[in-house]
């Protein structure tokens, strides 16, 4: 027998040596992944992010691999040529994980691109505008992830919070305008920092959520509700999330104001911020606008338009059955409003999008949708736009040829405008992002 000291580091080798193996083997097979991730990201042009994203400093980066795992929506960083890099940019939807897992700060958030820019309100890291005392969050200011609409609430909030308005008779000290994610989440820090405020919604509770169609499947994370707890949701439907947040303002006993629209907000020589809504006027020390970029539908601007069969949002495609629907536009809510329809029995329905390709939709709605196109399920027209709509049918052009196709509805789901000349009105200067970082992601 020989010397059992030996035979150990033997044995020590020989399993060093195995996982040595094993890890190379699994970086290779990882790294063969990833690019055909990267090449299929180009072959079908969806290169171009469409939402906040990271931009990895290569002179900083010691590839950690931290970015590569912890992302949630999977395959959008990867290693390529053994350094990280962004394989899959139109599936990033901004959780920012990465930064936050990144040891050596390599990783800045960044919103648009050169050739994609994003009209956003200038905000600093505490979501404050350049109209001070005014602070933008959610949504309207860039973010419209759940969980971090959420968490933007708070912590605008609390930064109000440490600078304490004072109390002045009839004046809140905080006044929020949207009850979305970004709205409730700052109704709850001011609960819980003893601030008194009131909140508006000119809907319902959930804000755009609230009109999402009926069963759509919201992604979110988990997300801590100061006085409810912590909330574990990954993937749940539209009424299941509305009867957490009912269940949320029930419980903290928080009053919404719903159905009150805000008109103007002005500041008047003290700094108090005087609101002029459709149920009276209210002042405040401080505002917190959490209201989405939707609030005016993007219209198609054709003749028309105007016909009783149009609308702008899509709540119960059920209604819709047996119907001759034709749905516009590229993003996730037309992608998912024409599927919706295309599911109800005897239902036809044409998608209609100006690109020739869907890249501002989630890679899961993109699969989706070619299944059902290939089933014959609906029919899309690509690279398509509307000329005229009737009161039986709308005539769309696809590059030289115009056609006109039978409908019953006609879906505009084609995004919002960014309410920018109500912006300008009160104070709030508007930039286009370019790629440039976005401070209050990377506070």
């Amino acid at each position: 027998m020989g010397d059992p000291f030996t035979l150990v580091a033997i044995g020590v080798g020989v399993v060093l040596a195995a996982a040595g193996v094993w890890y190379f083997t699994s970086i290779r097979k990882q790294t063969k992944h990833h690019e055909e991730v990267w090449q299929k990201t180009q072959k079908l042009g969806l290169h171009e992010p469409v939402s906040l994203h990271p931009k990895i400093d290569l002179d900083k980066c010691i590839c950690t691999g931290a970015c590569v795992t912890v992302c949630p929506e999977k395959d959008v960083i990867g290693w390529i040529d053994n350094k990280p890099k962004l394989i899959k940019p139109s599936a990033c939807i901004g959780h920012g994980e990465c930064l936050r897992n990144c040891p050596v700060e390599a990783i800045t958030l960044v919103i648009g691109s050169e050739k994609r820019g994003v009209d956003l309100p200038l905000v600093d890291s505490e979501f404050q505008s350049n109209v001070k005392g005014l602070h933008i969050v959610g949504e309207l200011g860039g973010m419209g992830l759940i969980h971090n609409a959420v968490n933007q609430g708070q912590q605008a909030v609390r930064a109000i919070a440490k600078v304490g308005p004072p109390k002045v008779a009839g004046v809140h000290q905080v006044l929020i305008v949207g009850a979305g994610p970004a709205g409730l989440g700052a109704a709850l820090a001011c609960k819980e920092s003893g601030l008194d405020f009131c909140i508006l919604e000119q809907e319902k509770l959930g804000g755009a959520i609230f009109s999402y169609p009926r069963q759509k499947i919201v992604m979110t994370a988990p997300a801590n509700l100061p006085g409810y707890g912590k909330v574990k949701l990954s993937r749940t439907t539209k009424e299941s999330l509305l009867e957490l947040y009912g269940e949320v303002v029930k419980k903290i006993g928080i009053t919404i104001e719903e159905g009150v629209k805000v008109n103007d907000i002005k500041k008047d020589g003290e700094g108090i911020f005087n609101v002029d809504t459709t149920a009276g006027a209210r002042k405040a020390q401080r505002v917190v606008l959490a209201i989405g970029r939707r609030g005016t539908p993007r219209k198609l601007g054709v003749p028309g338009e105007t016909h009783e069969k149009v609308t702008y949002k899509l709540l119960e495609p059920e209604q819709y059955r047996g119907k001759k629907c034709m749905v516009f536009g590229g993003g996730d809510s037309a992608v998912e409003g024409a599927m919706a329809l295309a599911r109800e029995e005897g239902t036809t329905v044409t998608l209609v999008h100006r690109g020739d390709k869907f890249d501002r939709c989630k890679p899961a709605n993109r699969e989706a949708l070619e299944k059902m196109q290939a089933d014959k399920k609906l029919d899309v027209r690509m690279n398509g736009a509307a000329v005229e709509v009737t009161a039986d049918a709308v005539k769309i052009k696809q590059k030289d040829s115009e056609t006109s196709v039978p409908n019953d509805y006609v879906f505009v789901l084609i995004g919002g405008e960014l309410p920018t000349a109500w912006l300008s009105k009160i104070g709030v200067n508007v930039t286009t992002m370019r790629g440039e970082a976005f401070p209050a992601a990377n506070a």
